[in-house]
Parts: structure tokens; C-alpha cells; sequence
């Protein structure tokens, strides 16, 4: 795990000394000599945490000297930072002033660079111990390492999975049958098989039980089971098969199989297979290199044969995805029933859960989240202690540290850590990050990709930005079966998203023993250790504050408890925190920030969301480094003068939406800023800013050509024109909002340059009719139109939008019908239309709408039931709000004459609304 500090260090050494030369002078060669050495040792690092993560006992030695190593990386990343604190603003002034600045800054100079020649001697002494003592020439040399070096066998826990009996499994009756019928049905073609899930999850055991069945080996005589895993060699997993497949079919085994090479088993095998129905499980596959090797020796027969892998990786699942003949099953965890399930089978051997245990024992449950592997592991310690409430308390209190000491649960922590291990160094600091966030708490996605980058952990990538790049990241993560989705919208994408608890636990432990962050609590009264990040969850009292403040060099505080802030400002001064990056007090009880927030100069990322704060210091402008100010839902309504001195900000966040009462379904606010806006050219998120101040501020908008996300508010109809043409400059344009001034009238009819990367377009306004480059937008995935009072059906275009997932339709159109043509919003998946005063038809024709799943229709009260909505077979849910009861009572299942239209649909949902409050009626 050191190997991941010291890379961060030696990127942040090599970014620096390439892009900020100038500031280095003087020091220059000393930080190049530094930076060489720790490339030197960080090869041997990584063997290091390799012989780790497999199980070997590590010397003391070599433990401390990679204690050692890690705190000196952290001291030169201190360095570094505060060399560039003190000498990248140098003084403008002249004469006097500037020669007694200099005098001023001569000090901290001096001591800075003998800081450095220090640091490159200790780092230059610890490669000495590395190769004298061993270490580095034990590695080097690929032995099992030194003298005092103590190799364990590592036994893998998966083969346990291959023993347990049927009768003892629970909860994959469906996913069984689901196998068992690809396996023995279909087409004669070579069939492959899929089973994608997390460590944990029960994939082998799936897997065996299926490969076991009856109706299985009565249909493949010809079978082999091959384990994988990370490390596999061809050479052996070829002689594996041929040999599995002798023995299956009672055949002796061809001599001189030991001699052969990869080129000539791969041979033999593909002959042997070739007049065969046979049948292989590839379990525990970690890697598309494997695949793509080993197909080779599989020929495609026609006679029924078939492929079953299992692995972490979506995309190794999909990778043999070469022909329609695939199948891909995503297990998933067990529902909660057939989790408690299991666990009682494994606490309460032969007898039920006592009364007094139930409580503690449901939530123990729901912390395994479903995952097999946990409930077996930690219902069988249970097992063995006294069946009391206590107990178990202090048992489900400790389940960090119980991961790490109780031996029943040492299955839990080696299989959850090989997901970890098999990351590449750029994702381990990425995945290490959650571990910052509380147990079982959803993560906005989004917010996620800005701390990461705000942290220096995303590396550009030519031709995208570095939030695409992020982005990236997390995908990888999700399909390495690591993060779980835990929000997702109505069209499909991914909002928030989480680790396991166990996971988290696991991996929260490995962060602490990094120094890489602590979780602040009332329960750390104790803790004097180092940390780089602060994770504020619990605990009010001054021990939170006293534990920072012993930590001058934190980058990053995090807060989780609203309660924490008021004596944190009391308690601390940012004066002494100048190495901060991020900050974030999002929905904290915080009315003010102090006016010394302006001497964190490496501040990068900034939140007071759902803050009570007001107003920003004036200060902000010394804020150099800032890329992300998030003020959503704050009471902030304009940025100081100051702020477009930021030209590294990337992300303006200062919005809120509010229920309108005049009857519509919203209005917007935003923030008034100051002209100078069009300097601040690295800008990528700006939403949502007041333009009702003059064209000044539009027309300065036009120069921000990097936006991917923009809201507008307050627009009036005579700036509609040069709005339009700030647009037509923003070629990377992915989102679009926009509110008129008092509901007036939107003028945006010429926008001259088709917004072809445009995703989503919010529109509160009224329209004379539809911009005639709304037709253009071939990527829109989601279109709103409020208060457009639109006089012609605006169907007839937006049904013929390509990539429409979601279109919310709110007092948007002052006619009586809809019409829905045929092929009309091929890929829609939810509509919505609300304070339709005049509806009362839609006109649904045949093909119109095949996968749309969500309907909601509202406050429409001359609206006839849909005759024609049972043509749209693949509703899930219908959502009907404040119609008129006679319009609901005919669709009710006894005596409703319009039931027969609506009984395909799974959930339908009548809301009304009454003084006592809203009620809601379901249909089924």
C-alpha cells in the first residue's frame, strides 16, 4: 500500500517540475534527484504490497522501512506545496516595498531549501537500508525475500465454494434454473455464459452447483472445471483441460504432456474438442487477455457445445460477447428474507433466532448488504459466541477491526482485498476516497468526479476533460463489480453510487494505515496518528478540533454532522491549515465563512451547499487554486467583484429551484456576477446566473467556449437575440437552462450553430413556437418545456428526436390533443404532462411510444381516459395527480369501465389532494 503514496508524490513531483520550472529555482536539481530515487524504489514497492496482499508475513524491518518511506514521500509533498505557497505570488510591487519583500521572503527560502537537501539525504539513506538490509535485492532478485522473512502458504478461501453442500445455499433457486437452461437448450452453436457479480457474491458456488446439476452431466459427458484467478499460466491451464477432459471420458491420458509447450497443447486440445459437445466453466477470470488467447483452442462445432465464466469485470463478461449466441447474468445480492435466511442457518445451527437477538442480529444482516460470502462468514463467528444481546453488540460495534483479528472472518477481508490489489495505481487513491464518505451513505456522482480531481488524482488524457476522464475512473469501477449504483434517474443514468460496508470497512482500514484519511468521531478520544484527509461523521466536542489542529498539513475536511461546524470555526483558524485543497460544509448549520478562508491558497474545491451563509469574503479572489465553489441551496445571490480573479475555476454551482405559487412547477434562482466573467476561460459548469443586469454579462458569456453546463435566469425577451449568440459559441455544450424574466416571453429562435453535443434543454417561457434548431438536436436525451404556452402541437418535433429518453411537458401547449404519431418517440421512457388547462385527448397511433415504461399526467381537468394507452405495452407505472375523481373511479378494478385499458399496466397510482394533506390511492 506505500507504493500508492509515493506514486502520488512522484506524479506530483514530475506534473510540478514540468509545468511550474520557473518556481523551483535554486532547488531544482534537488527535487529531480528526489524524484529519480523514489521511481527507483517505487519498483520495489510494488513487490512489496504484492508479497503483502498474497499472504506473506512481512519482516518488521521491512515494515518499519516502509513506514519510513511513506511519512518522508508525505513530508516532500508538504515541501512542495509550501515552496509554491511562498514563492508562486511573488510581489508586484517596485521600488522599496519590493526589495524589503524580498528581504521578508529571504527566510522562509533559506529554510525551504534546506529542507530539501535534508529530504533528498534521508531519501537517498533509506535506498542505502533498502539494499543493505535486503529488502531491494530480495525483490530485485524475485526470492522469497530476507532471512527474518517468513513465507506463509496463502490458501485461497474461493475453494471453499466448490465444497459446500446444495442443501446448505439459499436464495438462487432462479438464477439456477436460469443457467441449467442455457446450458442444456438452445441452438447447436458454441454457446458462451456469463456470470458477472463482487467478490462475495456467490458466483462459484452458482457456478458449481449449475455445473454439478444432473441435467448438466447427463448433457456434457465431455466437461472440465478450470479455476483462473489473477495469476494464471496457459501452459498449465491447457495441460488442466486436456487432462480434466481424459478423465471425464475415461480415456488415458496422451504421454509427454509435461514436455509440451503452449502452441502444442493448444493443438491437441482443439482436436480432441472438435467432434465433442463439451462443456468448460472458467471460473474466477480477471482479465480479457485470457479470453482472447484461449478461444483459439475452442472450436465452434455446432454440436451444442457451451461456455460458462464467472468474474468481477462487466468487461470481461462482455468481452466474449463475439456472436449472438451469449448470454450475461449480473448476480445479484440476496433479497432480505433469504438473507436472514442464511444467516440463522449458520448462527443458529438446528434452532431459530431468540427474541432478545433478533433486533441486533437484523441489523448485523443488513450491514452484509446481501453479500453470501459475509453472512456465512459472520454467522458462523457468531456461532461460536454466548447468545447474548451484549455480545453480539460488541461484536457488530468492533466488525472493522473483527475483519482484520477474527479468523472466522479472514474469508471476508482476502477475497474483498483482491478486488483492490488487481487495481492499477491511478484507481487505488480513487477507491481509497470512499472510505472518507459514512457507512451506507449514497455519493453524488458528480461531486465525487470534482473532489477527485480537486485531490490530483485524475491524470489528463488528450482530447478530454478531465471530468470526462474521471468519469472514466468511476465507470471502471463500476464495472470491476467494486461500486455499486445506489441512485439512478429515470433514463438510465448513474446519480449517486456507494461501496459495500464490509467494503468500506475493509478499505478504511487500509486508508488509515496510509495516513491517507481518518474518520473523526466522539469515540477518538485516543487517536494521535497523522492524516492527510478529515472525515468529520460524529462528535461535536473540542476532541474533533483538537485532533485537527495537530494536523496543520490536512488537504481535505469533509463534514458529515450538521452539528460539528459552529465549534469547528471557533476552534480552528484556516491561517494554520494552509496546504487545504477541499473544503466542504455542504448542508452544515453555517451562517458566515471567516475572512481568512482567502490565505488557502491551494484550496481547490469549496462547498457551503445547503449552507445558511449569505455573503463570501471578498478574500475568495486570493483563492488562486479553485476550481470548484459550490453554492447550491446556500442564500449566496451574488459573487463578490473579486471572483473573476479565479482563472483555474471550473464549476460555479450557485442555484436552488423553488415550487412556484402562482401555479407553475417551478422557478429558478441563480446569482448575480459582475462583468469580467469572460476571463475565466477554464470554466465548465456555470448555473445558474441572473442576466437581467444588461447584455454586458451575455455577451461576455459568449466567451466562455470550454462550458458543458449552463443556466440562465431571468433572460428578457429584448436579450434573447445576443443570448443566442453567446450560445452558438459554445461548441461543447451538453446541458442547457434557461428561465425568462416574470414567465415572459423566450426569444431564442437564433441560435446559429447547431448544438450538436446538447444532452439536456430546460426551457421556462413562453414561446410563439419551437426554435427551429430544437429539431437539430440529435442527442437530447431530455427535454422540459414550462409555461411555453405553445399554441401549435410541439409532437410533431419532438417526437421525431432520435435519442429522447425523458420529455417533461408542464402548461407547455394550450390545445385540446396530443397526437402520437406512428414511430413517433422511439426510445422515450418516461413523459410527463402537468397544468394542460385545455387537454382532453391523447391521440396514441400504432408504434408510437414502444419503450416507454413511466407515464404521469396531471392536473389536466378536461382529460378523457386515454382510450388507446393499452397499446403501450411496456408501462410499468402510470401516475395520475389531481384529476378529477369521476376520471379515476372509472379505471378502478370493481365496475370502473376503463380498468380493461390500464390492467397491463404493474402500478398505477391515483394522488390527490386534500386540506388534511396528499393521499394516494394505488389501483392494485
Amino acid at each position: 500500500m506505500a507504493e500508492i503514496v509515493v506514486t502520488v508524490v512522484i506524479d506530483r513531483l514530475l506534473s510540478l517540475l514540468t509545468e511550474e520550472a520557473r518556481l523551483f529555482k535554486g532547488v531544482y536539481t534537488e527535487f529531480e534527484d528526489i524524484r529519480r530515487e523514489l521511481s527507483y524504489i517505487q519498483a520495489f514497492l510494488k513487490d512489496a504490497d504484492a508479497k503483502a496482499e498474497k499472504g506473506d508475513t512481512i519482516s518488521h524491518g521491512l515494515k518499519t522501512w516502509v513506514q519510513e518511506l511513506r511519512e518522508t514521500a508525505y513530508s516532500i509533498e508538504d515541501l512542495v506545496d509550501e515552496y509554491i505557497l511562498h514563492f508562486a505570488n511573488p510581489p508586484r510591487q517596485s521600488g522599496v516595498i519590493s526589495w524589503i519583500s524580498q528581504i521578508v521572503n529571504l527566510k522562509p527560502c533559506l529554510e525551504i531549501a534546506s529542507k530539501v537537501k535534508d529530504l533528498k539525504l534521508k531519501v537517498g539513506k533509506l535506498q542505502e537500508e533498502g539494499s543493505r538490509y535486503g529488502f531491494i535485492s530480495s525483490f530485485e532478485q524475485g526470492s522469497g525475500g530476507s532471512s527474518d522473512t517468513i513465507n506463509v502458504q496463502w490458501l485461497d478461501p474461493r475453494v471453499k465454494a466448490l465444497f459446500i453442500e446444495e442443501a446448505e445455499i439459499v436464495g438462487v433457486e432462479s438464477p439456477k434454473r436460469q443457467l441449467i437452461n442455457w446450458l442444456v437448450e438452445g441452438a447447436a452453436e458454441l454457446t458462451k455464459i456469463s456470470v458477472v457479480g463482487m467478490g462475495g457474491i456467490g458466483k462459484t458456488t452458482l457456478a458449481k452447483m449449475v455445473y454439478d446439476n444432473t441435467k448438466v452431466v447427463e448433457r456434457f459427458v465431455c466437461r472440465a472445471w478450470i479455476t483462473v484467478s489473477q495469476s494464471f499460466k496457459m501452459e498449465m491451464i491447457l495441460r488442466n483441460m486436456i487432462k480434466k477432459f481424459y478423465k471425464a471420458m475415461k480415456e488415458p491420458i496422451p504421454e509427454g504432456m509435461d514436455e509440451k509447450g503452449v502452441t502444442s497443447l493448444g493443438g491437441l486440445l482443439k482436436k480432441y474438442l472438435e467432434d465433442k459437445r463439451y462443456a468448460i466453466v472458467f471460473d474466477d477470470v480477471w482479465g480479457l487477455e485470457f479470453w482472447g488467447f484461449i478461444k483459439y483452442f475452442l472450436p465452434e462445432n455446432r454440436r451444442g457445445s457451451r461456455i460458462l465464466i464467472t468474474t468481477r469485470k462487466v468487461e470481461v463478461g462482455c468481452a466474449i460477447r463475439e456472436s449472438r449466441f451469449h448470454h450475461v447474468h449480473n448476480l445479484q445480492p440476496l433479497p432480505p428474507e433469504c438473507s436472514w435466511a442464511l444467516f440463522c442457518k449458520k448462527a443458529f445451527p438446528g434452532s431459530c433466532c431468540p427474541s432478545e437477538l433478533e433486533k441486533i442480529s437484523i441489523d448485523i444482516v443488513n450491514r452484509c448488504s446481501g453479500l453470501p460470502l459475509a453472512i456465512v462468514a459472520i454467522g458462523g463467528a457468531l456461532s461460536t459466541k454466548q447468545k447474548n444481546e451484549l455480545e453480539w453488540q460488541k461484536f457488530n460495534d468492533s466488525l472493522g477491526s473483527q475483519l482484520e483479528t477474527n479468523p472466522h472472518l479472514e474469508s471476508i477481508t482476502k477475497i474483498l482485498s483482491l478486488s483492490y490489489n488487481d487495481l492499477p495505481h491511478h484507481l487505488k487513491p480513487c477507491f481509497l476516497y470512499f472510505a472518507i464518505f459514512p457507512e451506507d451513505y449514497s455519493i453524488n456522482c458528480a461531486k465525487l468526479i470534482r473532489l477527485w480531481i480537486a485531490e490530483g488524482f485524475v491524470k489528463g488524457k488528450k482530447g478530454m476533460s478531465l471530468e470526462q476522464r474521471a468519469e472514466e475512473y468511476l465507470n471502471e469501477l463500476i464495472h470491476r463489480s467494486m461500486v455499486q449504483l445506489s441512485e439512478v434517474d429515470d433514463v438510465g443514468r448513474i446519480r449517486g453510487c456507494k461501496v459495500h460496508d464490509l467494503m468500506r470497512e475493509i478499505i478504511l482500514k487500509k486508508a488509515e494505515e496510509l495516513s491517507f484519511c481518518h474518520v473523526l468521531g466522539d469515540e477518538d478520544s485516543s487517536f494521535n496518528g497523522k492524516f492527510r484527509r478529515g472525515s468529520i461523521q460524529k462528535g461535536t466536542n473540542t476532541i474533533a478540533v483538537e485532533t485537527i489542529n495537530r494536523n496543520s498539513q490536512i488537504r481535505s475536511l469533509l463534514l458529515f454532522d450538521m452539528d460539528a461546524v459552529p465549534m469547528l470555526l471557533t476552534g480552528i483558524s484556516f491561517t494554520n491549515f494552509k496546504l487545504l485543497k477541499v473544503l466542504d460544509f455542504e448542508d452544515a448549520p453555517l451562517n458566515s465563512v471567516p475572512e481568512d478562508l482567502g490565505n488557502l491558497f491551494h484550496l481547490r474545491y469549496l462547498s457551503l451547499r445547503g449552507t445558511k451563509v449569505k455573503m463570501l469574503p471578498k478574500s475568495i479572489g486570493k483563492l488562486q487554486n479553485l476550481q470548484t465553489l459550490d453554492l447550491k441551496r446556500s442564500l449566496v445571490d451574488a459573487l463578490p467583484v473579486e471572483i473573476t480573479k479565479l482563472k483555474k475555476l471550473r464549476h460555479i454551482l450557485a442555484y436552488s429551484y423553488h415550487p412556484n405559487p402562482d401555479g407553475g412547477f417551478y422557478t429558478g434562482r441563480g446569482v448575480h456576477i459582475g462583468e469580467g466573467i469572460g476571463s475565466m476561460l477554464d470554466l465548465q459548469k456555470l448555473c445558474h446566473v441572473e442576466v437581467n443586469n444588461g447584455r454586458g454579462l451575455i455577451e461576455e458569456l459568449g466567451k466562455l467556449r470550454q462550458l458543458r453546463r449552463l443556466g440562465i435566469v431571468n433572460l428578457m425577451e429584448e436579450d434573447g437575440p445576443s443570448m443566442c449568440a453567446s450560445i452558438s459559441n459554445m461548441k461543447y455544450l451538453e446541458s442547457l437552462v434557461i428561465f425568462s424574466k416574470d414567465d415572459g416571453i423566450l426569444n431564442l429562435q437564433t441560435i446559429s450553430d447547431p448544438l450538436s453535443r446538447l444532452r439536456r434543454l430546460g426551457l421556462q417561457g413562453g414561446l410563439s413556437r419551437l426554435p427551429d434548431w430544437l429539431r437539430e438536436l440529435q442527442n437530447l436525451v431530455r427535454a422540459v418545456l414550462i409555461n411555453s404556452r405553445l399554441s401549435n402541437d410541439p409532437m410533431e418535433v419532438l417526437q421525431a428526436l432520435p435519442n429522447l429518453l425523458e420529455l417533461v411537458l408542464v402548461n407547455a401547449y394550450g390545445g385540446e390533443c396530443f397526437c402520437f404519431t406512428e414511430l413517433g418517440f422511439q426510445k422515450l421512457q418516461r413523459l410527463l404532462l402537468f397544468n394542460m388547462m385545455g387537454l382532453k385527448t391523447l391521440k396514441i397511433h400504432e408504434g408510437a411510444l414502444p419503450v416507454l415504461k413511466h407515464l404521469e399526467i396531471g392536473f389536466c381537468p378536461q382529460m378523457e381516459v386515454p382510450y388507446r394507452i393499452r397499446l403501450l405495452k411496456t408501462l410499468t407505472r402510470i401516475d395520475f395527480f389531481g384529476m378529477p375523481r369521476k376520471f379515476a373511479s372509472s379505471m378502478l378494478p370493481q365496475h370502473g369501465q376503463n380498468y380493461h385499458l390500464v390492467e397491463h399496466v404493474p402500478h398505477v397510482f391515483f394522488h390527490e389532494f386534500h386540506a388534511d394533506g396528499p393521499k394516494i390511492l394505488s389501483l392494485r
